[in-house]
Formats: C-alpha cells, structure tokens, sequence
C-alpha cells in the first residue's frame, strides 16, 4: 500500500510521496517554502529531503529548538516573524519536517500565518509518522500542560518514508512504540498479536507495522474528524499519561519523559483501571505490563509526585462539566467512552504500576 486519502489529506508511504509533492508543486505558483526544522532534523534529515525536491521556488529555512519544552506560542510567534521578514503571504507553503512537535506546531503556525497558508507534514520520527502526522490536531503546550492552544486542520499531504527512522536515536524510536501499541489495543486481538514483541521486529516488518497503525488511525479520523465520539478511543492511555509527562516537564529535577514513555505508563495504568471498572481480563493486563516494561524502564513516581499528577488531570482537553473522563477497555478492541474514574482507583492502578 502506498497511498491512503484521509478527509482532506493525502498519506503517501515511501518515495511516491516526493513524486506527487514535486508534483504538487509544479502545478501551485506557490510565492515561497518555508521549511520547518529543528537542529537535528536540520542536520539529519534536511540534505536528504531538500535532494528530493524538484522546484524553482525560492526555499527558506525556519530553524526552531527541538523538544516539547519549546512546543509555546513563543516560538510560535518567532516563527511568524521569520516568515513575515522573509516576506510570507497566503500563497506561502510550510513543510514541517520532523517529529510530533515539529507536525504538531508547524501545522498550528501554518493555520494562523495570514488566516491560513498550505502545509505538509514530512514526519521523521516513528511516533509522528503513526500519531502526530495524521488526523489534523494542531496546536502547542499552554506551559507545562499539553496542547492547550490549538486548531484542527489536515495539511495538503503527509508523507511517511521509513529512510528516517535510519537518523533516530535509540530513545526516539521506543518512543514511537507507544502509540503503536495503543492503536493496536483499541483495535483487535489480532493486532496485539502482530505488534508484540515490537522491539524485536525487523525494519521490514516494521514498516508493515507503521502503514497498519496509520491505516487504523486513518480509519478512526475518518469516521469522527472532530472526536465526538469513536476519536476518543485514541485518547487511551492518554488522559494520565499527559498528565505525568505534564508534572515531569514542570520539574526539571526529574527525568525528562518523552511522550511515548509517559503515555506508556498511561496505557498500564488504563488498562488497570479497565480490570477494576469492567473486568478486564487479568491475564491480558499482566501481559500488556509485561511487554510495556520490556521496552521502558519503570520510572519512580512517588505518593508526593502522584498527588500533583491528579491534580493536573483536571486540565484534560477531554474533561466536560468538570468531570474528568477516560477512555478504558473491557477487552482488547472494546472500549468505553466518557468514563469517571475515582480518585482511591488512580491510586490503585498506579500501586498496581510500581509493583
């Protein structure tokens, strides 16, 4: 499979996407690309696009520094500058080459510079490739809680080309397998089958793994674009996990999680949640916190850490009249929308994590 259309997006997997890009530029009189960057993506990953790029228009790079703790509407506003300086306007195009706060916060840019310009999303890590790249969420942290401020807006096109994860470090890439896993939870049995293990798999079989979560995730925005309703069950794992990378972020005495590791320890917590609320099967939940530690080191949460982590939950995008929901399972592929959960049960799943 090389191509999958979402609402108004197209996915392009492997070297046919820098054909359809090059040809999508030829046929827009686009006034200037701006090409969205951070340092490392600047230096691993820019050579190797800009060489597959055929135009004549005048390109222009926007360098930013990476990492989530520069995921503001600060660096919004320098990157507006930037383009207005380089003499942007609405017939500009933004390609945001890199990981999810690159896709996240370029798209975001994009949609506000001028009341909206076209952008495309070059995802270069595998958690953007299967999560932040596609379903049109855009937008930035409000300090340390997690896209606060933002917009949705599919780009022209996303193209997923598996050459980058050759340029990540060994972190970035488990990372990724977060949102793998979780697309593989909220899905079928048949899929947590296919992904188990998945430190383990080939690059071949990698990539056949990333093309089915896209394809799952693809599946899901396309049904609920604007997550009213079966959008959410992307969210699982989600609702503590933010709010564990959210605490660790605002302390920078503590160990800086990345994304997939913070929503890693989410997913076990959910999933406990899921054994107390509705009978989850233990067996599948011994065994999902069993494959979910061989890829991360457990991290130290201690009681005092736990009580400022519920106090963050109450900043959840997902929360409505005050009530603080989550998105559980009562099997693997069945979930449950809009569940209360109480205080004493976050506790006990989080005993159940440390264990």
């Amino acid at each position: 499979m090389q191509h999958l259309r979402s609402n108004n997006s197209d996915i392009y997997f492997g070297g046919i996407g820098y054909q359809k890009l090059n040809s999508f530029l030829s046929k827009n009189q686009f006034s200037i690309i701006f090409v969205l960057v951070d340092e490392n993506t600047h230096e691993h990953c820019l050579p190797y696009f800009l060489g597959a790029l055929e135009t004549k228009v005048t390109i222009e790079i926007i360098e930013i520094e990476s990492g989530e703790v520069n995921k503001t509407i600060e660096t919004c506003a320098g990157v507006w500058n930037a383009m207005s300086e380089l003499n942007g306007d609405r017939k500009s195009l933004m390609i945001n080459l890199g990981g999810g706060v690159i896709t996240d916060m370029g798209g975001f840019i994009a949609s506000t510079f001028k009341r909206g310009i076209e952008f495309i999303n070059v995802p270069t890590t595998l958690l953007s490739m299967v999560d932040a790249s596609v379903g049109g969420k855009t937008g930035v942290d409000l300090g340390s809680l997690k896209n606060q401020v933002g917009v949705f807006n599919e780009g022209e096109m996303v193209i997923v080309d598996p050459y980058y994860l050759s340029t990540l470090p060994d972190e970035q890439l488990r990372s990724g397998y977060a949102e793998i896993l979780k697309h593989a939870l909220i899905t079928s049995d048949k899929d947590w089958q296919l992904v188990k293990n998945i430190k383990e798999k080939t690059l071949e079989e990698l990539e056949v793994i990333i093309i089915r979560s896209v394809h799952i995730k693809n599946d899901v925005v396309l049904e609920d674009a604007l997550e009213n309703g079966l959008r959410k069950t992307l969210n699982f794992g989600h609702t503590l996990g933010h709010a564990v990378e959210s605490y660790f972020l605002a302390h920078p005495e503590k160990e800086l999680l990345l994304h997939g590791e913070a929503i890693a320890i989410g997913m076990i917590l959910a999933t406990h949640l899921s054994k107390q609320l509705f009978d989850f099967p233990e067996e599948k939940l011994i065994d999902i916190k069993k494959e979910i530690l061989s890829i991360y080191d457990p991290v130290d949460i201690t009681e005092d850490d736990l009580n400022e982590i519920k106090q963050l939950l109450i900043h959840d995008k997902k929360n409505s009249f005050g009530n603080i929901n989550f998105v559980l399972l009562s099997d693997i592929g069945k979930h449950l929308l809009d569940v209360e959960v109480r205080e004493k049960q976050i506790s006990a799943a989080f005993a159940f994590y440390r264990v």
